[in-house]
């Protein structure tokens, strides 16, 4: 490598280790405030279907503030935009399964980083 010509070894390693360090705590910080900011709302508790299927509920979508359904409240084309689609229940339990198994990956990610950051990292 020609960085190697010209920097140190010793500021290579540190680089290494503090952009390594750096990744973890990147990762685990957008988790953990993904994390409540998604799961732990009361109107998306315990999982925002959302993110598989693209359909928002009505009353769900008008909590929250969008000038696309001020906007189509207001020339009146409501109805041309509303689906009516209602999801199988198994195809429901397949979402949530899916999202649970995410969910645990995301949490066992974290729990290493907190083990390699407290045990490993001397």
């Amino acid at each position: 490598m020609i960085a190697t010509l010209i920097f140190p070894g010793w500021l290579i390693n540190a680089a290494t280790i503090i952009h390594s360090d750096e990744a973890l705590l990147a990762t685990g910080f957008i988790f953990t405030i993904h994390f409540f900011n998604t799961h732990l709302r009361p109107e998306g508790f315990p999982m925002d279907k959302v993110i598989f299927t693209g359909l928002v509920p009505l009353n769900e979508y008008r909590l929250r503030p969008s000038p696309e359904l001020r906007r189509s409240e207001k020339n009146g084309q409501l109805k041309k935009v509303l689906v009516s689609t209602e999801l199988s229940p198994r195809f429901t339990k397949f979402v949530y399964a899916f999202g649970f198994l995410l969910l645990s990956i995301g949490i066992i990610i974290i729990l290493l980083i907190l083990y390699s950051m407290i045990f490993v990292y001397r």
